[in-house]
């Protein structure tokens, strides 16, 4: 199984930060607009994802602890969905009045791994910009 962790420093406070994060029905699209197209709610903890680039991807809400700034999640379908996902967003303070936001995931099969790799790169350049900049 591939192991994938990416993070990125925001200048923005960890509870500004959480609250784009922990949204589970449009939080994808206000962390990476332009990357992520459409976000939808689709109830039962269940979300579809669309991208610029045309993939969808479905995914389960596992938990989200707000105490420990923590929300984790699985790719269960879609047109790019592997065989295992699971997914972890967390913030914490950084400095005075900053945040670090890591993103890990693991992922089966290995093959996977670059593609998913490369989209949160993408996607962690966009988040700073975004969130900074509102």
């Amino acid at each position: 199984m591939a192991s994938i962790t990416r993070e990125i420093l925001i200048d923005a406070a960890p509870d500004e930060v959480w609250a784009v994060v922990a949204d589970f029905g449009e939080g994808p699209l206000r962390m990476a607009p332009g990357l992520v197209v459409a976000s939808v709610d689709l109830g039962a903890g269940l979300r579809e994802v669309t991208f610029a680039n045309g993939t969808v991807v479905r995914e389960r809400l596992i938990t989200v602890d707000h105490e420990a700034r923590r929300f984790v999640y699985s790719v269960i379908g879609g047109t790019a969905a592997p065989l295992h996902d699971n997914a972890v967003w967390q913030v914490f303070a950084h400095g005075d009045n900053g945040s670090r936001f890591v993103w890990s995931r693991d992922i089966l099969p290995d093959a996977m791994a670059a593609p998913y790799a490369a989209t949160m790169d993408q996607a962690l350049i966009i988040v700073k910009k975004t969130i900074e900049s509102a």
